[in-house]
């Protein structure tokens, strides 16, 4: 009776209703093959660079500047996706990036495989948030029994084989393979250097990586300080400072400059005299405040001029100057000081520590780099790459 009672003289609503369910959920499964379609396409994209034999890939930015690497977090950050399906996938490699590291580009492939899979099933009619839920209860299964099969190794056992082994399989895809050992040994003390076992937790902010062409890969070398890509300002100041204590500033070496427009007439050599006198007089009342505060070095994130650094060079304080606010901040972590603004404000509790301060020359070019080595409060180690 019921489907006589939905049948009239114009047709049958019921049908009616029925095409237009069948209609919207056949346009529900396009949408969802679409995005399928679209994660696939990715993935498809940077599988080839997958494994010891995957292969490199040519990036080209919008400016014309190339890229070459077969990291699929580097691919995936460098595409222009447009689509907000691929996009998840591009978060998914960055989050794996973050988190632990590697695996980025096998964390992409399997997500598309599984979505491949995920293809059958929807043509098979079944809904996706069915799939989505199974998805996850195979999850829960995978990692009951990776639990099961765990075992606890000791990373320190036959001199870290277990951790060397574990980063030379990481490096082995890498387009620096071919010096996967010696860089497996220099990424492993740099980490285990930095690494607080106790808490299970590594501190990569410690760990900085500084690049240097005009060398050899083999050059590449461990060093237990910090790098800073700077030298001394003045030729004659000493290469290597003993024991260092360390002034480390923002503010420069120049007189201080009125905030308002100004014009100064000097008609006699007596009126340039006693400008010149002022001058010196501040430089010198910078460098005694230096001097009072018990530091042998000055570390100054801005330049100064020739005058500033004669009198520097005069007074025996070796000085750098231009150096970042980064480098700056790592260098005032490491050896235990505070970064001073102002020179009046600088103690002896403020300076930072270090064993030694040594100027590195290297290369056909006798480039200059400053080591900062045997940091009183902190392990913070450089990779120097060549």
């Amino acid at each position: 009776m019921a489907g006589q009672m939905a049948v009239d003289e114009y047709g049958n609503p019921f049908i009616i209703m029925q095409e237009q369910e069948k209609k919207k959920r056949l346009k529900g499964i396009q949408a969802h093959k679409a995005n399928i379609l679209a994660a696939k396409s990715i993935a498809e994209t940077i599988r080839s660079s997958m494994g010891p034999k995957g292969m490199d890939k040519m990036v080209v930015g919008p400016d014309g500047d190339v890229l070459v690497t077969n990291d699929g977090a580097t691919i995936l950050e460098k595409m222009d996706v447009q689509h907000h399906i691929a996009k998840l996938l591009v978060d998914l490699s960055k989050s794996q990036d973050d988190e632990i590291g590697d695996g980025t580009t096998g964390i992409v492939v399997m997500a598309g495989a599984l979505l491949e899979q995920a293809m059958n099933l929807i043509d098979k009619g079944i809904h996706p948030l069915r799939i989505a839920t199974g998805f996850e209860r195979a999850c829960e299964v995978a990692v009951m029994r990776i639990e099961e099969i765990a075992r606890t190794v000791d990373i320190q056992a036959d001199n870290q084989a277990a951790i060397l082994k574990a980063a030379g399989t990481a490096l082995g895809s890498k387009v620096v393979s071919s010096r996967k050992d010696q860089l497996a040994r220099i990424s492993v003390d740099a980490v285990l250097s930095v690494a607080n076992l106790e808490r299970r937790d590594v501190n990569f902010d410690l760990i900085k990586v500084e690049g240097k062409v005009g060398g050899k890969l083999e050059e590449t070398q461990l060093i237990n300080g910090i790098i800073v890509d700077k030298d001394f300002s003045h030729p004659q100041m000493p290469k290597v400072v003993r024991d260092a204590k360390m002034a480390i500033l923002t503010c420069p070496f120049e007189p201080p400059k009125p905030k308002t427009k100004h014009k100064l007439d000097i008609r006699t050599a007596e009126d340039y005299k006693k400008l010149h006198e002022n001058e010196q007089r501040y430089f010198r009342d910078q460098i005694k405040y230096i001097k009072d505060a018990g530091a042998n070095l000055a570390i100054c994130q801005w330049g100064f001029d020739d005058e500033a650094n004669h009198l520097l060079y005069q007074q025996k304080l070796p000085a750098v100057r231009w150096v970042g606010g980064v480098e700056l901040e790592l260098i005032a972590i490491a050896t235990g000081g505070r970064i001073v603004p102002r020179f009046e404000e600088l103690t002896p509790e403020k300076l930072g520590k270090a064993g030694i301060v040594r100027e590195m020359t290297f290369g056909t070019t006798k480039e200059q780099m400053l080591v900062i080595e045997d940091c009183s409060n902190s392990k913070a180690v450089t990779i120097l790459v060549r």
